[in-house]
């Protein structure tokens, strides 16, 4: 299993398929913002995104369209908390702000947020 360290230093790509985005590490997501959109509920009855963790990658599913590539743009990026699997979810300092970014052909850039850049909280 890679972690978000070693993904983020070596800038290791995910992937998307339709609305489907794969990464290549494992976490739990505590804030994603879509389209201008905060989400924090992924549960069944929200319809914004849902996510499932595995071994040694996550998918998440954006539940409101079928092609991220008509959605998502340079100026328009994918923003998320996460907090990697194996660390303590309930200590701030594990709490890392990254985006996403689509390259084209299925492939997506990983990148850290720096403190400096603005962030919906």
């Amino acid at each position: 299993m890679k972690t978000l360290n070693e993904v983020l230093e070596n800038k290791i790509h995910g992937l998307y398929y339709g609305n489907r985005v794969l990464l290549p590490f494992a976490a739990e997501v505590l804030k994603l913002i879509y389209k201008n959109e905060i989400i924090t509920d992924f549960s069944l009855q929200n319809k914004g995104a849902r996510y499932k963790i595995y071994e040694d990658y996550m998918e998440i599913y954006f539940c409101e369209t079928d092609n991220l590539d008509a959605e998502i743009d340079d100026y328009n990026v994918i923003k998320m908390v996460v907090v990697e699997k194996g660390t303590d979810l309930f200590d701030f300092k594990n709490h890392r702000r990254i985006d996403l970014h689509l390259l084209g052909k299925h492939k997506l850039a990983i990148e850290k947020i720096d403190d400096e850049m603005i962030f919906f909280e």
